[in-house]
């Protein structure tokens, strides 16, 4: 199950190592969602949000060339700092693709809305010709022969890979960092966790490295990195993105890709892109993408927001969380949301053994033949071989009823979706934390008996399978550092949740405050 064709000895199946890492086309014109180019300050055209970069390369204000160039100065200058982009790709190289691009467009050639834009996948995605790694030292010189579905789909409308975005290894933990290429700090804070596992995506949108970003979630990896460094990070509906491709078409149904940006304008932009039917993964949907791209103003007076929180106290937090993303609240009502707490009936011990269960069968099934050879077993990090352990124990009946449990508690979700329009939680327990700490053992007093128990309240919204999108909170605890709330929509409700997330966005005016990095 581990091995790809192309050497079934040597190198694992991109869907299995992808699923292990989150589980562990081109549009014609900007559409309704077009805006006139204003140059940032400064006249930065790494300042300028996605939508008016793509307008004025378009419109020729720029070519891709100065665009390209712009975009390595910021890596040059940034990245050193937080070492959030990986495996970067020869500059004269990416200088021809972009030279090619601006040739395209005087041929009268757009590819679509990402044409000229660079971009780096995240390094659990399957990239043609540039090395995919997983963080893992196994795969440290793996080059893959093809693109994942969401790679192609970037790279058939314009874009252009300069490197990949750091991750922790196969994606495991909420935490950026590997064997093989370090670290990733806040953008925030250097010395603290870009959360994870699409922490180099985050930190490199934060820090204008890239204009927009792909990422996977299956433990919150849109939604915490997303949080923590000030930006935004959706993981779509089950199957609004396709994933692959994949031996493995139908069982595992947990973790998969989805958008990251600056902007929730942005960020509708890039779904349009990677969403759609694709015959390669027979249970994604078949909705027109381009839903994505209308116009994202919306009256939400009256709309009612179940605020989840940290279910009356089940859930440890770090002194300040709940009160900065109580406080956050407020955006919803001032758009004329009504706000009411709620917990939901179902147990949360019962919803974490489900995650558990779910979460060790699949990623034993992935990882087992590698866990199996001592070499390999020997790089591979220890809570890696603790998920597979477990995993390997599990039997028939406890996976069934597993399933089971999450089956109800999706109906249970589903009820509350009866009486409120959208549920919001924060998108972490904790507040950015030391990076040379592999993850936090006690919050709030409370030992954490695993080295994911500080992100359960993610898990809610990945066992429901339903949007659910990670917008700042603003900043608090010690250090005054970001955090985030995630808002949870009916299942395929992304349109409607996009919407919601553009209006708290106009109102909160969180993403106003800049790193301090950035001077």
């Amino acid at each position: 199950m581990l091995q790809r064709e192309e050497d079934k000895n040597k190198v694992p199946d991109r869907r299995d190592f992808l699923k292990l890492g989150t589980a562990l086309a081109a549009l014609p014109a900007l559409g309704a969602q077009a805006a006139s180019v204003t140059p940032a300050p400064g006249g930065e055209i790494v300042e300028w949000g996605g939508v008016q970069l793509s307008q004025a390369i378009q419109s020729k204000q720029v070519s891709c060339v100065e665009v390209m160039n712009a975009y390595l100065a910021q890596i040059d200058r940034m990245n050193p700092k937080v070492n959030a982009l990986v495996s970067l790709q020869p500059r004269e190289t990416l200088l021809a693709e972009a030279a090619e691009r601006d040739a395209q467009l005087a041929r009268g050639q757009r590819l679509g809305w990402l044409h000229g834009f660079p971009m780096a996948p995240k390094d659990l995605a399957y990239t043609k010709g540039i090395r995919t790694t997983q963080g893992s030292p196994i795969l440290k010189d793996y080059v893959p022969k093809y693109d994942s579905i969401v790679v192609e789909r970037q790279r058939k409308a314009g874009a252009i890979f300069v490197g990949k975005s750091n991750a922790p290894e196969f994606g495991l933990g909420s935490h950026t960092y590997n064997n093989v290429f370090g670290i990733t700090g806040n953008a925030f804070d250097p010395t603290k966790s870009a959360g994870g596992s699409s922490g180099g995506a985050a930190v490199s949108l934060a820090l204008r490295m890239q204009p927009v970003a792909d990422g996977s979630d299956m433990m919150g990896s849109l939604r915490n990195p997303a949080g923590w460094n000030n930006v935004f990070g959706l993981r779509p509906s089950q199957g609004r993105v396709p994933y692959g491709p994949s031996a493995e078409l139908f069982f595992q149904q947990m973790g998969y890709e989805g958008p990251m940006a600056r902007s929730i304008q942005d960020l509708a932009m890039l779904l349009s892109i990677q969403a759609g039917f694709d015959a390669r993964a027979p249970i994604s949907l078949a909705q027109d993408p381009q839903q994505f791209t209308k116009p994202l103003a919306r009256d939400f007076k009256g709309a009612r927001i179940g605020w989840i929180g940290d279910w009356k106290g089940y859930l440890p937090t770090e002194p300040g969380v709940m009160d900065t993303c109580r406080a956050a609240l407020k955006h919803f009502e001032a758009i004329g949301c009504t706000v009411e707490e709620v917990v939901p009936e179902f147990a949360p011990e019962r919803l974490w053994k489900t995650w558990l269960v779910l979460r060790q069968f699949t990623i034993a099934g992935i990882a087992s033949g590698l866990y199996a050879d001592p070499k390999n077993r020997a790089q591979m990090k220890p809570e890696a071989i603790w998920e597979v352990e477990n995993g390997l124990k599990l039997t028939g009946p406890e996976v069934w009823q597993a399933s089971v449990d999450r089956s109800a508690w999706y109906q249970a979700v589903n009820t509350l979706f009866q009486k409120y329009d959208y549920l919001v939680l924060p998108s972490a327990q904790v507040f950015p934390f030391e990076a040379t700490e592999h993850w936090p053992k006690t919050v709030a007093g409370r030992a954490m008996d695993t080295y994911h128990r500080w992100m359960e309240v993610v898990v809610g919204g990945t066992l429901a399978g339903v949007p659910a999108l990670g917008v700042p909170a603003g900043f608090g605890g010690a250090m005054g550092l970001p955090i985030g709330l995630q808002v949870l929509a009916p299942a395929l409700q992304d349109f409607s949740l996009l919407q919601l997330g553009h209006a708290y966005e106009q109102a909160s005016g969180y993403t106003k405050r800049r790193s301090p990095l950035l001077g």
